[in-house]
C-alpha cells in the first residue's frame, strides 16, 4: 500500500525548492489526509509543525534545509518511500505552562523542548520554586530558569549547563539561568511527573516572562509547568540516527 505523504517546508528558498521537488515526484496529499507528514527546514520549522498538528498523532519524519537539524534526518531525494517505512519512531510528551500575569490573565501554552522563565528587566530575577506542592527553594535570585524535556536537553538547558537527558530517562531537568543566590545551585533531575510551580517574587520590581517554545506571556507572577501525556508527538529517524543516539553523541562532542 502507498504511503500518503504531505510535504511542508519552512520559508527558507531551499526549503520550498526541495518541497516542489518532491512532492511533483512522491505527490502529495493534504496533512489532515497523510499517513505521514514529511517537514523540510530547521529545528525551529520542526516545532513549528508539531504544535500545528500535535491533537492528530501524525508521525513527522523531518529533513533538513535548515542548519543544526537536530531533530531532522539528512536530505536525501532518493528512496523516500522506503527511508519513511523503515523509520524508527521517537514519541515526545510535551511540556503544559500554565502562566499568571500581575494582572490576573492566565495563559497556557505547550512546549516540546522547554518552559523557560527569564528577567524582564535590569534586575535580577527572584524566584521561589515548589515541586508538587513542597517549597524546595525559597529564593532564586537570577536571570532566570528553565523546565526542559529530554528532547530539549540538548538546546537552552545545555547551554545553561543543565544535564543531557536520555530520551527514554523519564526525567525533567529544572536548571537555572546565571543563578547568583544561590551560587552552588545549578538545578535538579526530576521525575517526569512532577509538576513544578515559580512564584516571582517582586515581580513589578524585578519584571519576569515566560516561554513555552517561543510563545510568552509577560509579567507573570506565576508558572505551573508539568508534562502533558495525553499529547504525543511522533517523530521518525533513519535508522542508527534517531534521537537516543544523538542524545548520547551530543555528550562526546
Amino acid at each position: 500500500m502507498d504511503l500518503k505523504i504531505a510535504f511542508v517546508a519552512s520559508d527558507a528558498p531551499i526549503a520550498a525548492e526541495s518541497r516542489a521537488r518532491l512532492a511533483a515526484r512522491y505527490g502529495e496529499v493534504p496533512t489532515d489526509e497523510a499517513d505521514v507528514i514529511v517537514a523540510l527546514g530547521g529545528d525551529g520549522f520542526m516545532l513549528q509543525t508539531l504544535h500545528e498538528i500535535e491533537l492528530r498523532g501524525t508521525p513527522v519524519y523531518g529533513m533538513n534545509r535548515g542548519t543544526v537539524g537536530f531533530m531532522m534526518n539528512e536530505y536525501h531525494e532518493d528512496g523516500l518511500p522506503e527511508r519513511l517505512r523503515g523509520a524508527e519512531e521517537a514519541v515526545l510528551n510535551p511540556l503544559l505552562m500554565r502562566a499568571e500575569t500581575t494582572e490576573g490573565q492566565v495563559m497556557e501554552a505547550l512546549a516540546i523542548n522547554e518552559v523557560s522563565l527569564l528577567r524582564a528587566g535590569p534586575q535580577a530575577a527572584k524566584l521561589r520554586i515548589f515541586v508538587d506542592g513542597r517549597l524546595r527553594l525559597a529564593e532564586l535570585v537570577c536571570d532566570g530558569a528553565l523546565v526542559a524535556t529530554p528532547a530539549g536537553s540538548t538546546a537552552y538547558n545545555y547551554s545553561a549547563h543543565g544535564p543531557v537527558l536520555p530520551i527514554r530517562s523519564e526525567v525533567l531537568a529544572l536548571t537555572a539561568i546565571a543563578p547568583f543566590r544561590p551560587r552552588r545551585w545549578r538545578g535538579a533531575i526530576l521525575p517526569a511527573g512532577a509538576q513544578v510551580t515559580f512564584e516571582v517574587i517582586e515581580p513589578l520590581k524585578r519584571p519576569v516572562m515566560a516561554d513555552a517554545d517561543s510563545r510568552s506571556a509577560r509579567l507573570v507572577a506565576r508558572v505551573d509547568v508539568r508534562a502533558e501525556p495525553k499529547i504525543a508527538h511522533r517523530l521518525l529517524f533513519d535508522p542508527g540516527h534517531g534521537l537516543e543516539e544523538r542524545l548520547i553523541r551530543e555528550q562526546f562532542a
